[in-house]
């Protein structure tokens, strides 16, 4: 019997301790949780511990948004809203419209180009420069209603041979 007593104490002794140990090394692994002030701008803080951001808000405040968006809240409802509005609400509003405004540089081309020949078809001449279409030579029609509603190819004609000028074309009234 003294034994099985003395197995006991040991199996005890070892769970405890074994328990202890684990604790111990599961706080030394346990990283320090990050205050949300250090967390980078934009990063979504854990809900209702952001510091207060944004304009302070009244209850009278979402009065007036309430006939903005035609929804009734309660003067407890709007009490509470404009409470913890600076709190919960204004850091997702932040995050959405965003801390940072980026521009890109004029030289920063786009990440894709439109090109609408398919991949099977071997790529054709890639003129550089806009080709209009040949010059029937068609004389200036005397009628405004005519000219307004010529080709846009005819109407550079006339204006390259100065049969029209540019002013005109654009008061003409058809």
């Amino acid at each position: 019997m003294g034994s099985q007593n003395t197995m006991s104490d040991s199996r005890r002794r070892f769970l405890s301790r074994s328990s202890a140990a684990l604790w111990a090394a599961a706080a030394a692994c346990r990283k320090p949780t990050p205050d949300s002030t250090s967390l980078p701008p934009g990063a979504p803080p854990a809900f209702g511990t952001a510091p207060d951001t944004g304009p302070a808000v009244s209850p009278s405040t979402f009065a007036e948004a309430e006939k903005l968006v035609q929804v009734e809240f309660s003067a407890a409802e709007r009490e509470m809203a404009a409470g913890n509005w600076r709190k919960t609400m204004a850091p997702l509003y932040e995050r959405r419209t965003g801390p940072r405004k980026f521009s890109a540089p004029p030289s920063l081309a786009p990440a894709s180009q439109w090109d609408p020949v398919l991949a099977s078809q071997p790529p054709g001449d890639r003129p550089d420069r806009f080709v209009r279409s040949q010059d029937p030579s068609v004389p200036l029609p005397s009628n405004d209603h005519d000219i307004a509603f010529a080709p846009l190819t005819q109407l550079s004609r006339w204006i390259e041979r100065r049969e029209i000028s540019s002013e005109r074309l654009t008061h003409l009234v058809g």
